[in-house]
């Protein structure tokens, strides 16, 4: 016979279990569980342990287990489902336990809002930090289910979606004493949610949105937010941020009429600033990738730019065709930085400047050897940057990766004006 069983419940109390777990509450001989469980059973004659504290309520359970059997613990949902069930394998032994569990919260959750689960991540911020739901967010996760607390609310999940100018959009679905009688499921935008008041007992689903359109007027000449541009979809993150963007700008030290590589664009965000910012210049957007050449049309498209030229191929060979450049930003390199940088040497025009993006050490090194060897001027503006997030009703600083801005340009004693 099993001593201590755990069976889940949920908000329709003792009227959702099943026949084989309610006979199993019957014979307990001691009830364990939080006050709202335990008043699902009010006149059962059992001893009982309140889940208050849990070290004590553990060590009662070890007390009254050698002679008060079956122990019955009732736990919320699925009890091995961020639930007391984990707590319970370390202290007792497998053996002793048995576990019934009931639909989980983010099972139901899922069933109401009517969207396959199978592909979602599930995070819990009950007790915990905001860290991993942050890491979701800015993966971009399609689907993220989240189990809530008192401080880590909905309005506190909308406040760390607006303060993080993600370059996706999310519906919440807000799921309130899911399989009670005063069961509501509701949707909003994260502004709508901030004024709302929801019932303690709540799961957020958050879905991810296609992208939107963007409303051109409202925009900065130049600083775009991440958000407003078309990224992809298993690396949205995966984008020149929007202070690089800026700095990297002032460092290119751009001009109108000007002919400017965007080396390794990505998603064209760099490209598309340069390209509002002189509508008379022509910028190349230089992508390997066939999704990031995608990309870089579609985002040129939703920004309503035509100066800017997407080039699918990669650098150096594709750069023989292009027209001889004043400007070379270089994002990316594709593991061919020595040779990217040399093709650029020969082609840069006269008073040209090229500026690299470096995220690691070992290119930094390698750009700034090629450019002794050449004897070509550069300097150096190192990138170190955090974000202010929502974190509950406080605020901290989320540092961004470090980027090292590196300005080249030829000897000033150089005729550099080979134009091919």
């Amino acid at each position: 016979m099993t001593a201590i069983h755990v069976i889940g419940i949920g908000l329709d109390g003792s009227a959702g279990l099943g026949e084989t777990a309610r006979q199993i509450v019957q014979q307990a001989a001691v009830l364990v569980g939080g006050d709202r469980h335990l008043a699902y059973f009010a006149d059962h004659s059992a001893e009982r342990i309140e889940l208050g504290d849990l070290r004590q309520a553990i060590e009662q359970m070890r007390h009254l287990l050698p002679t008060h059997q079956p122990i019955v613990v009732l736990a919320s949902g699925d009890p091995l489902f961020f639930g007391i069930g984990r707590l319970l394998l370390s202290e007792f032994s497998p053996k002793l336990l048995t576990f019934h569990p009931h639909l989980s919260a983010i099972q139901l959750a899922f069933s109401r809002v009517k969207l396959p689960w199978q592909d979602a991540r599930i995070v819990s911020v009950h007790g915990r930090s905001l860290d991993e739901l942050t890491q979701a967010l800015q993966q971009g996760a399609a689907k993220i289910a989240v189990l809530t607390d008192a401080e880590h609310s909905p309005q506190a999940i909308a406040r760390l979606l607006l303060s993080l100018d993600l370059p996706s959009c999310y519906q919440i679905w807000v799921c309130e004493a899911l399989g009670g009688s005063d069961e509501q499921i509701r949707s909003f935008s994260p502004p709508e949610i901030l004024h709302q008041t929801f019932a303690p007992l709540n799961v957020v689903i958050l879905v991810r949105q296609s992208a939107t359109a963007i409303d051109l007027a409202s925009l900065p000449a130049f600083g775009l937010p991440d958000s407003s541009f078309v990224s992809f979809d298993d690396r949205p993150g995966l984008i020149t941020k929007r202070e690089v963007r800026i700095l990297a700008l002032g460092e290119l030290a751009l001009q109108a009429d000007q002919i400017v590589w965007d080396i390794g664009a990505g998603t064209g965000s760099v490209s598309i600033e340069m390209a509002r910012l002189f509508s008379t210049s022509q910028v190349y957007a230089i992508e390997k990738s066939a999704a990031g050449f995608a990309l870089i049309s579609e985002n040129a498209t939703r920004f309503r730019v035509t100066n800017v030229i997407p080039v699918h191929g990669t650098a150096p060979i594709v750069l023989e065709n292009l027209p001889a450049p004043d400007r070379i930003f270089i994002g990316g390199s594709g593991g061919n930085l020595i040779e990217v940088l040399s093709a650029c040497q020969f082609r840069l025009r006269s008073n040209g400047r090229i500026v690299l993006a470096l995220a690691t050490l070992e290119h930094l090194h390698s750009a700034i050897a090629w450019s002794q060897t050449q004897q070509w001027r550069h300097h150096l503006l190192q990138v170190q940057l955090a974000r202010s997030i929502a974190v509950a009703r406080l605020t901290r600083l989320q540092p961004l990766n470090p980027v090292t801005l590196l300005t080249l340009q030829p000897p000033q004693d150089e005729a550099c004006s080979q134009q091919k």
